[in-house]
């Protein structure tokens, strides 16, 4: 800090104590002090305004090139507000303390952002690992079948299956992507939760048909949502239960209404989950025991299910018994214009 901006600065100051010195020698002029008395005290009044103006100069010019040289040696400059120095200035407090919250709220997001980059790295690098899968697996079937002459119908099952699997894969790398902005891609409207449920069976069912999966749907009721979000996170569910499927697996799909909406239960009678992982289910990258014996699983089909959920006000929830079966449950919320029909 320079000493010209700084007299600068207490301008206003200074005429205030020249105007007070001129008034304070016309009032001892005029009750008959002399000129000797009246200059004597002008010019202790001077030197000690100079002499605060110097002390108070260099407190603040110690005190700025404190912060400034804080300045140089940080490289995360936004940590200012927590390596201010001392000082004794009530001002100077009161700055600090507004620096160290605005600083903190920074400090926050930046946290925020640099966890959503970590975390869609994390799920980029866990996706290529499972979309090579799929890939691999066409070109085993092509190269098997290089030699024969026609392709059978059971080669082209196993390769539309492959195939799904990297759309799949594709979908859920999509999804994320847009999670955070979900807002702008909502279209909220009435959706019939049957057509919704048939459609993504179909969409499945060459992996339906090579597992020997029975499914019903049972799903009479009409809810304000968007389908296709809807159509992606039963898509997923299907996949789980028919990834951890039982010898003879069934599943089944149906809604019930209820007092203060719909309910869309997938239910299935698989494996099952541990008592002991069912809270954590729905945490980023958590496969548990059945995951583990699956290489493929990647914890983030529930996940993302669980946050499509949130945006979309749709309560998500889960039983389950190991051995007997996993119960997935959608539950909607009555809208005003299904109140109103």
């Amino acid at each position: 800090m320079k000493l010209m901006p700084f007299l600068k600065d207490k301008f206003m100051f200074l005429i205030l104590h020249i105007i007070c010195m001129g008034a304070l020698s016309a009032f001892l002029r005029l009750t008959g002090y002399g000129s000797t008395g009246v200059t004597l005290i002008l010019i202790f009044w001077t030197v000690i305004l100079a002499l605060w103006l110097f002390i108070t100069y260099r407190e603040r010019k110690r005190y700025f090139d404190e912060i400034d040289k804080i300045l140089a040696e940080v490289d995360q400059r936004y940590l200012l507000g927590e390596l201010l120095p001392y000082s004794c200035r009530l001002e100077d407090r009161l700055y600090n303390k507004m620096m160290h919250l605005s600083n903190k709220s920074v400090i926050e997001k930046i946290r925020k952002i640099e966890d959503a980059q970590r975390d869609y790295r994390e799920y980029i690098e866990s996706w290529v690992h499972e979309i090579k899968t799929p890939i691999t697996g066409i070109a085993l079937i092509c190269e098997n079948r290089r030699r024969h002459e026609a392709v059978t119908q059971e080669n082209l099952r196993e390769i539309s299956l492959e195939n799904q699997k990297i759309e799949n894969c594709v979908d859920k790398v999509l999804y994320y992507a847009r999670m955070e902005n979900v807002y702008k891609d909502f279209l909220i409207q009435k959706t019939d939760l049957q057509k919704t449920a048939e459609e993504v069976l179909a969409k499945n069912r060459l992996l339906l048909i090579r597992h020997q999966v029975r499914a019903e749907v049972h799903c009479g009721d009409m809810v304000y949502t968007d389908g296709k979000w809807i159509s992606f996170i039963l898509n997923q569910m299907i996949g789980n239960s028919v990834k951890y499927r039982s010898e003879s697996p069934v599943f089944l799909i149906y809604t019930e209404r209820e007092k203060d909406g719909v309910r869309l239960t997938i239910e299935d009678n698989g494996v099952g989950i541990l008592p002991e992982e069912l809270s954590r289910i729905f945490e980023k990258g958590f496969t548990g025991s059945n995951g583990r014996s699956h290489k493929q699983a990647t914890g983030m089909g529930l996940y993302l299910c669980k946050r499509l959920c949130e945006r979309l006000e749709i309560g998500l929830s889960v039983q389950s018994q190991p051995g007997r079966g996993t119960k997935m449950t959608l539950d909607f919320p009555v809208s005003n214009y299904i109140k109103r029909e």
